[in-house]
């Protein structure tokens, strides 16, 4: 799942927070741990509270759970040095989207790629987000990098099931690929599809609901899953208060604060919901039996 980051004030992490979110979402059964994201705001913090915030969760965590680390970056060097960080601290395994700001074509794609396999200590994983970065892999892309043993799968948050398809024909290449959905109202439809699971915000503050999901959808008990999936559904309506794209992080942090794991402090330049917003997604957490009337 893929982790918020708890902030105190700015460039200042927040280890009681971190530790009460992350004792939360393992005591809900997540199968592994993300941070460095989207969710976590990734692309906001300074690398000194990267550096923090990868070696506060590996003492947290203490192994009872993977810890994969975010290292995108517009420079590689910073890439390389992120993940030799998360290496010493015993992740197991770094996940990276395309660099953005100046759009990258598939060939300086394909060699990136190449470049960051070749040099990072740990197992690679690619983020498909191209809604953030302007560029996704494109399946051919894909196919090629697919050869490279240390990419170990793919995260596509892209929101396109029929390009969710496309990538799933690379498991007959890689059996060993995992390949993970974003957004969670999908996660249904893609494990039916061949999909492995999901990297779904929603789990850091109602983890026990994406855990229970999946467990169903494993099981062929399809009647169970679609009532899940109407939760998860429902669970949505936090991630529409709004009009910004923010709003996605904004609402997940609102709702672990609501839940009193931790403080919904933004990092630069967002801000937090207002009062209004606060309690609409109050009133979601209710519908879903997550705070008491």
């Amino acid at each position: 799942m893929p982790l918020i980051t708890p902030l105190k004030r700015r460039d200042e992490l927040d280890p009681e927070g971190l530790e009460r979110l992350l004792e939360h979402v393992l005591a809900g059964g997540v199968s592994g741990v993300f941070i460095l994201g989207t969710s976590g705001e990734a692309a906001n913090l300074s690398y000194k509270l990267r550096r923090e915030l990868i070696a506060t969760a590996s003492k947290i965590i203490r192994q009872r759970a993977p810890l994969l680390v975010g290292i995108t970056d517009t420079c590689i060097v910073e890439a390389i040095a992120l993940a030799e960080h998360a290496a010493s601290f015993g992740a197991q395994a770094v996940v990276s989207s395309t660099p953005y700001y100046f759009p990258v074509g598939q060939p300086e794609l394909i060699e990136y790629f190449e470049h960051l396999a070749g040099e990072v200590p740990l197992p690679l994983f690619l983020y498909n987000i191209p809604e953030m970065t302007k560029v996704r892999f494109e399946p051919e892309t894909l196919r090629r990098l697919s050869r490279f043993e240390r990419i170990a799968g793919i995260k596509d948050s892209s929101g396109d099931l029929g390009y969710f398809a496309q990538i799933l024909e690379l498991k007959h290449l890689r059996p060993d690929w995992s390949v993970l959905v974003g957004p969670e109202h999908l996660l249904l439809e893609t494990v039916l599809q061949g999909g492995d699971g999901g990297v779904n915000g929603g789990a850091n503050f109602h983890p026990r609901l994406f855990v229970e999901l999946h467990k169903a959808l494993e099981s062929g008990d399809r009647a169970r899953a679609a009532q899940l999936h109407e939760q998860v559904l429902r669970l949505g309506k936090v991630y529409q208060i709004g009009q910004h794209a923010s709003t996605v992080i904004k609402g997940m942090k609102c709702a672990c604060s609501l839940l009193g794991l931790c403080d919904d402090l933004m990092a630069e330049p967002f801000r937090r919901f207002n009062p209004p917003e606060r309690e609409q997604v109050r009133a979601t957490l209710e519908s879903l039996g997550l705070f008491p009337r």
